[in-house]
């Protein structure tokens, strides 16, 4: 099987050989490209065509030519749509032919979404070797322990040898720190095996701050009006901006159709600026909906601090009429401050009543939906999402961001009572939202997950210099000496997993509790949750016990009661149904169940 998603830019291949090269450069008077195959060097003048475009034929020009662009006679750029760059962004690009690679999942057309278990991993931290193949090597253990979708971290093209993914500057070209663009295949391919989805987070809000030269020949892709915390934003809704929607747009196609991914993270999309009807975000959902999600699964999920349930909404039939999900940040935020006390910064907005903020998550989606924010300054945040079922918000308790954010990238493990962890957790897994596992949290991890990136010198000392900056709890010289440098190699190297660990205590007795959890999950809750309506609701007492229940897709009940009291034990009255989960519980068969401090019970009832 072969697969290729054809582009009105970069270098697209004939099929009876030769290349086509196309760039947009508005603000350029001439594009020379400059072939290089061997030892063999030239450089032809491309056509200008009308709205600034520059296009030519090269017949000799096969896969694996490296080419670039000459802007006005000046600097030589790699390909802003380049497939592959394997010597790093500020060198030239590589000509690929998709059709090149042979696929052997043919039959396969993804996984409905409420079957999603998502394992959040970062391919060069992920295993020792930190590459695409070396992660195959680890799949088979992923499906076993009930994974079913990994969500790989960007790996568009950055500066350097190590990055988290989010400085991507060419982002349709897989990093080749990573391995090359087959390996990648070879990865995704592999998944499909083990029926496991695989998903791609992306970054349509900015581009990275080294090795980006498009202001050189397309400044028309930003808009200098309007700032972003990474500078000018992308322009799309000003003036020319059909050709950057269409870049971006392109390149969600791209992914989904030349690599087969199963869906897409969109990062930050609180960060775009779009005034524009419909938007860059709704117009990009009914472009991979008409297209590759006509034909298999394909799911959209956003990561959104405005809380815009409008992006989140579903037809009759409970089909997404944009994005599938977003990333519920609330859901971590409460269950954080609850579990460790830490109420600085964003957790002000969850430090008055954490438990009933967690519980309004489970059942109504948001924690913030229209109400005033104390990070904010007072501003409200959110809408509504109360009309929307819990399987359009996938529910957390680490990701990158939450540990790598941290000056010393400590996870929750580190930094919870294990029982209220052990509450919390089952909490997660167990309620009807799709739930996210950040990469070793299911064997409690001892590694940190650090911020790291790979600059030139000028840029590697502002960042380091920067990190120290942002946290001013560490106020003197010594104690800021201790965060680590994003730019020293072993910032990087400690942030690899160690998977010695599943075999050693107290890390399998974690493992376990995750298989366990995971196991009850798959068997218990995920054949219920389809065409699954809103239905959610939940009640605090004495700020330690929540009480949640909804009404599934097949019309039972699930229940789940947590107790996080610290010291004095709670009685309540037990619901009928199926105990499917217990932690620390007593009086198993009685009709009252006596809660023990930090534990939780989850039950099912067949019939509502």
């Amino acid at each position: 099987m072969k697969r290729r998603h054809a582009m009105p830019f970069g270098a697209e291949v004939y099929a009876g050989g030769g290349t086509r090269f196309r760039l947009w450069a508005p603000a350029a008077r001439q594009i020379d490209l400059l072939l290089v195959e061997g030892d063999t060097r030239r450089e032809t003048e491309m056509t200008a065509l009308a709205d600034g475009w520059f296009e030519t034929d090269a017949a000799d020009a096969a896969a694996g030519t490296r080419y670039s662009f000459r802007i006005d006679g000046g600097v030589a750029v790699a390909d802003p749509a380049s497939r592959s760059n394997p010597d790093d962004v500020h060198a030239a690009s590589m000509v690929v032919d998709p059709l090149g690679f042979d696929w052997s999942d043919d039959a396969w057309r993804g996984r409905p979404w409420e079957e999603t278990i998502i394992y959040e991993l970062h391919v060069g931290t992920f295993t020792h070797a930190g590459t695409f193949a070396a992660a195959i090597e680890r799949l088979g253990y992923l499906s076993e322990i009930g994974v079913t979708a990994i969500e790989l971290m960007p790996v568009a093209d950055f500066p350097g040898r190590w990055n988290w993914g989010y400085d991507g500057v060419l982002p349709f070209a897989p990093d080749a720190s990573y391995g090359s663009g087959d390996d990648l295949k070879r990865l995704i391919d592999a998944a499909h095996a083990h029926k496991l989805m695989v998903f791609l987070d992306v970054v349509y809000n900015h581009f990275g701050p080294e090795g980006n030269y498009l202001h050189l020949y397309a400044p028309q892709f930003f808009d200098p009006k309007r700032q972003t915390p990474w500078g000018a934003a992308l322009n799309f809704d000003g003036v020319q901006s059909r050709t950057v929607r269409e870049f971006f747009i392109h390149n969600a196609l791209y992914w989904l159709e030349e690599y087969g991914f199963d869906g897409l993270r969109l990062d930050a999309v609180d960060r775009i600026v779009d005034d524009s009807s419909p938007d860059i975000i709704a117009e990009l959902s009914a472009r991979v909906r008409d297209g590759p999600g006509a034909q298999r699964h394909v799911h959209i999920v956003l990561e959104n601090d405005r809380n815009e349930a409008r992006y989140l909404g579903r037809d009759a039939q409970h089909r997404p009429l944009h994005a599938t999900a977003q990333w519920n940040d609330d859901v971590h935020h409460a269950q954080h401050v609850l579990l460790t006390g830490e109420t600085g910064g964003y957790y002000a907005d969850f430090a008055d009543a954490p438990l009933r903020h967690f519980g309004r998550c489970l059942a109504e989606g948001f924690a913030y939906q229209g109400e005033s924010s104390r990070y904010r300054g007072g501003a409200a945040r959110g809408e509504p999402s109360v009309h929307l079922p819990p399987t359009a918000f996938v529910a957390f308790l680490q990701t990158h961001d939450q540990i790598g954010n941290r000056a010393l990238g400590e996870r929750i493990e580190h930094l919870a009572e294990r029982r209220a962890l052990r509450a919390a957790i089952a909490c997660v897994l167990l309620a009807p939202s799709p739930p996210l596992l950040f990469m070793g949290e299911e064997f409690a991890a001892s590694t940190p997950f650090l911020f790291f990136c790979d600059f030139g010198p000028d840029l590697a000392v502002a960042v380091t210099q920067g990190r120290r900056r942002e946290f001013a709890q560490f106020r003197d010289t010594a104690a800021q000496a201790t965060i680590p440098d994003p730019n020293d190699p072993t910032t990087f190297a400690n942030s690899k997993l160690d998977w010695r660990e599943v075999d050693a205590v107290p890390h399998k007795e974690w493992l376990a509790f995750y298989r366990e959890c995971l196991r009850l999950r798959t068997e218990h809750i995920v054949p219920r949750l389809a065409a699954m309506a809103p239905s959610g609701n939940f009640a605090v007492e004495h700020d330690e016990a929540l009480f949640a229940n909804w009404t599934l897709g097949d019309g039972s009940v699930l229940h789940l009661i947590a107790n996080f009291g610290s010291t004095q034990p709670h009685r309540i009255q037990q619901p009928p149904g199926q105990v499917i989960y217990a932690t620390d519980s007593e009086h198993e068969g009685a009709a009252e169940r006596l809660l023990l401090p930090c534990s939780m019970l989850c039950i099912l009832a067949n019939h509502s």
